[in-house]
């Protein structure tokens, strides 16, 4: 798994979005425009885009929890 792009974003309100980041997973997948969302309590957790009014993936909480580690990791590096 690797970072291909990672923008932050201006936060604001309740549940802010830090930032957006494109993911390879490996040769054959590719996961674009992930939103990073700080939680209330300070953890950060990543959303897969919206297809309508709908998300467009999900993910178990263990994969979850890597995209996100990966993701902060590319935000906090790029600041």
């Amino acid at each position: 798994m690797k970072v291909l792009y990672a923008h932050r974003t201006k936060e604001r309100g309740n549940r802010p979005c830090v930032g957006f980041v494109d993911i390879e997973l490996d040769e054959h997948v590719r996961l674009y425009g992930l939103r990073v969302v700080r939680q209330p309590d300070g953890r950060h957790v990543v959303y897969a885009p919206q297809a309508g009014q709908r998300h467009a993936a999900s993910f178990s909480r263990p994969f979850a929890e890597e995209l996100t580690a990966a993701a902060v990791a590319a935000l906090e590096a790029g600041r």
